[in-house]
């Protein structure tokens, strides 16, 4: 999860963490929830791994936007992960991204919030126009 911060960072996004187990401290995830709703926090990013439960137990508790990163914690490389992730029942989705990808859901995150925030989107214009010029550059490589 340090690679989202690193991107909110990159991108000026304000942003807090919390470790919550949706399995140990259910009261604390509920607890937690309501605080980011009062704060007004507009996207969650929440990374799980094994069962993953975690980003739809908050998804099924608010309707703040939630990202689930499938954390590879188990013998199955997250693959379980993933799975539950993904397989989210209707009406409550969770959008995910692949397998210990969390610089991907804070990417994801940051062109949500783009859609409200101009200086964001400008900020994002510009970082996939320098990946273009530098892809272009080498050859089509991209390291990210």
């Amino acid at each position: 999860m340090k690679k989202a911060a690193d991107v909110f960072r990159e991108f000026g996004v304000s942003f807090s963490s919390h470790v919550v187990s949706a399995h140990r401290a259910p009261e604390l995830l509920g607890e937690t929830i309501r605080d980011l709703e009062a704060e007004g926090v507009e996207v969650i990013v929440a990374g799980a791994g094994l069962a993953a439960h975690l980003p739809g137990v908050i998804a099924s508790r608010t309707l703040i936007p939630v990202i689930g990163v499938p954390i590879a914690s188990g013998g199955m490389g997250g693959l379980d992960a993933l799975l539950s992730i993904v397989q989210m029942p209707r009406p409550v989705p969770v959008a995910a991204v692949g397998v210990d990808n969390a610089a991907n859901a804070a990417y994801l995150a940051c062109e949500i919030l783009a859609l409200k925030y101009p200086n964001l989107r400008q900020k994002l214009t510009e970082f996939r126009k320098e990946i273009k010029a530098g892809s272009e550059k080498d050859g089509g490589r991209i390291e990210l």
